[in-house]
């Protein structure tokens, strides 16, 4: 099984970060290695919640989808999904800091049938993806905060 584990700290309140990350549909926004991501499920982003992601890999379109299966504002989400071939499961926890929340994510795939020879590559390919999602995450949401502030602050103007 192929895993990936890192904490960021985010200049934004817990609430926030948690509610921007539950919403699976923004995926797209944040992480490079997502083409296309959507929510499937109507109504309030929840426990049951599904969303589909598409990925470029190998020259090749990859659909997961996944659903909210653990939803504990604002502290913990979990995520299960995957396709025929992979089976993922993401968790992301949130942590109050002051000024800001620590998000840690992980992010574990397992190969099924014949993708299994395909685990020690997945790993490495995991890792890669894994640092540059996380990289977008905290670029993204600070320059959210950033134009957040200057919209804020031309308000009051």
């Amino acid at each position: 099984m192929a895993r990936y584990i890192d904490a960021i700290d985010l200049p934004v309140p817990i609430e926030e970060a948690f509610d921007y990350l539950a919403d699976f549909s923004r995926t797209a926004e944040w992480d490079p290695g997502v083409a296309e991501a959507r929510r499937l499920t109507r109504g309030a982003v929840r426990r049951g919640t599904w969303f589909r992601l598409t990925l470029p890999v190998l020259g090749r379109r990859i659909r997961l989808e996944y659903q909210i299966t653990e939803f504990e504002p604002p502290s913990r989400l979990v995520l299960t999904g995957g396709d025929e071939g992979l089976r993922c499961v993401d968790e992301i926890t949130f942590a109050p800091l002051p000024g800001g929340t620590r998000v840690t994510y992980e992010a574990r795939v397992e190969p099924t049938g014949l993708l299994r020879i395909a685990d020690p590559l997945l790993n490495l390919w995991l890792r890669r993806t894994g640092r540059a999602a996380i990289r977008g995450l905290r670029e993204h949401l600070t320059d959210r905060t950033v134009d957040q502030t200057i919209d804020q602050r031309r308000g009051a103007a």
